[in-house]
């Protein structure tokens, strides 16, 4: 079955940098569109960001542009998502998510707090 696990969370202060990781299984990780997504305290889950299955195509929320970089290997069946400049909005549980499917991962926490 689909599987993802996030990695590389944690506490950050305002201006630093994280890289998160999301290694998939269960389907053919190459063949898929990739997504991000994150829930803060009391909001609602919302799209970060999103690679087309070759990485020649991304997108992004308003919130993240310039900020966030999303990429993936195909060879490690992992997609990354590289956040620079963070704020303390971006303090939030992420998780990938490959939209072709239900499946999530557990999700890594990220705060931004000094």
């Amino acid at each position: 079955q689909v599987q993802l696990v996030e990695s590389g969370g944690g506490l950050v202060q305002p201006g630093g940098s994280l890289r998160l990781s999301c290694a998939a299984s269960g389907f053919t990780f190459s063949s898929y569109t990739m997504s991000w997504y994150r829930q803060g305290p009391g909001k609602e889950r919302e799209l970060v960001a999103g690679i087309s299955t070759s990485g020649g195509s991304t997108w992004y929320a308003d919130s993240v542009k310039g900020r966030f970089t999303i990429s993936r290997d195909n060879a490690k069946n992992t997609v990354y998502l590289q956040m620079n400049s963070l704020k303390p909005e971006d303090t939030a549980v992420y998780y990938c998510k490959a939209p072709r499917f239900t499946s999530w991962g557990q999700g890594t926490q990220v705060t931004v707090s000094s």
